[in-house]
């Protein structure tokens, strides 16, 4: 039995916004050090395959995510300054400073909530809401479930769950859009919904997972049926 999709929900970082690097990495910027987008593409890649191959094997994490991402980061620059790296993860924690959107983003997701509930689930500070009406595009969503108001984060099911409760969704009916596997993917079908990576810099590009590299190649699998799911009658 094919179940129709009737709801989505959205991861916000490296899903619908981006870091604004001149304020991410403001405290190398004052020591003159600018890396390039492609090795940082580079390091999100590493990162995120470290990270879920840690969380898969089942063994905890040691540190965050962007805490080893800044450790990557700085070890590629030959660079060991423990400060300096703290700011760095500080600086990323900052919702604020996730505010850069790619064009196009607000039209694709007008077009898709003429056909789809829509909503956003983040790891965020308490504040992804008003970040997402600052950008423009708060108004897409029926609701807005920020991990540091509901008092859980992704992967655990408990955030997706009052998602899921806020929107009035089943489960079944429900795709979570996110980047990052062992937290976006593995939460949301753990919770009993659908899963898609938004894969911008490649990272799952060898895998079998279900994944997009834009919003505008998401709404063309959604209008395909690409997404639909079939579960036992």
């Amino acid at each position: 039995m094919t179940v129709p999709l009737k709801a989505i929900f959205f991861d916000v970082g490296n899903t619908l916004l981006f870091p604004a690097w001149n304020k991410m990495l403001a405290a190398l910027h004052q020591q003159r050090i600018v890396p390039d987008p492609k090795r940082l593409r580079s390091i999100e890649c590493q990162t995120k395959n470290e990270f879920d191959a840690t969380l898969r094997s089942g063994s905890p994490a040691d540190h965050g995510f962007w805490y080893i991402f800044y450790s990557h980061l700085l070890d590629s620059l030959s660079m060991k300054d423990d400060r300096l790296h703290d700011q760095l993860v500080s600086a990323t924690r900052i919702s604020a400073n996730w505010c850069e959107i790619r064009p196009g983003t607000r039209e694709t997701l007008l077009r898709l909530r003429k056909q789809y509930r829509m909503g956003v689930i983040s790891n965020a500070d308490g504040k992804i809401a008003g970040v997402l009406e600052r950008c423009g595009i708060a108004d897409c969503f029926q609701t807005i479930v920020d991990s540091a108001i509901v008092g859980y984060e992704k992967p655990h099911p408990a955030i997706f769950e009052a998602a899921l409760q806020g929107m009035g969704s089943a489960a079944p009916e429900s795709l979570y859009v996110g980047d990052i596997y062992s937290v976006d993917y593995v939460g949301a079908t753990a919770a009993g919904m659908g899963a898609v990576l938004m894969d911008i810099c490649g990272a799952y590009r060898d895998s079998k997972l279900p994944r997009v590299e834009t919003l505008e190649e998401l709404e063309l699998k959604l209008n395909t049926g690409r997404f639909h799911r079939s579960i036992p009658a």
